[in-house]
């Protein structure tokens, strides 16, 4: 069974304070944001990050998808909301997999607890992510604390061998 998390994309942007601020410089900076997030929170966690965005008022638009460096990202197509594409994939997806969605839209969160996903409000995605960036410096301080040494790379018979030159034996 595998893992997957979905993100309404724009509701998380909008939700979310660091993304929000971000808008102030374009709609894209806030889109690059939040990916480079989910890269980071899907990679250390080693699941499925599906990130959609509405692109329902685009004229003509068709549709794209994506996959960057383990995550896929969605434009949905004309007259389609990032809403209906989620209820209509997570239904699906849920059957054999883990799914979670991270939203604060009320009328979403409903939908998926009838779709048998998880639903996570945003403020809870900020906090996972917040853990897993504490739990990342730690392991990064922990890594540089670490010396390397050469019996460190070494197996023990050799170093054994070496401690008895060492003795001059």
């Amino acid at each position: 069974m595998e893992e997957y998390l979905i993100l309404d994309g724009y509701n998380v942007i909008n939700s979310w304070p660091r993304l929000k601020s971000l808008m102030d410089e374009s709609l894209e900076t806030a889109r690059d944001g939040l990916i480079d997030v989910m890269l980071e929170y899907g990679a250390f966690r080693g699941i499925n990050v599906i990130i959609v965005f509405d692109a329902h008022l685009v004229k003509g638009n068709i549709g794209n998808r994506q996959k960057l460096e383990g995550i896929e990202i969605v434009f949905t197509k004309e007259y389609e909301t990032a809403d209906s594409y989620i209820e209509r994939y997570i239904i699906e997806l849920s059957k054999e997999n883990r799914v979670a969605v991270v939203t604060d839209d009320k009328v979403e969160q409903q939908m998926i607890l009838g779709s048998g996903a998880i639903r996570i409000p945003v403020r809870e995605m900020i906090g996972m992510f917040d853990q897993i960036k504490n739990e990342i410096g730690k392991e990064i301080e922990t890594n540089r604390l670490r010396k390397n040494t050469l019996s460190d790379a070494l197996d023990i018979p050799v170093l054994k061998r070496l401690e008895k030159l060492r003795r001059g034996r």
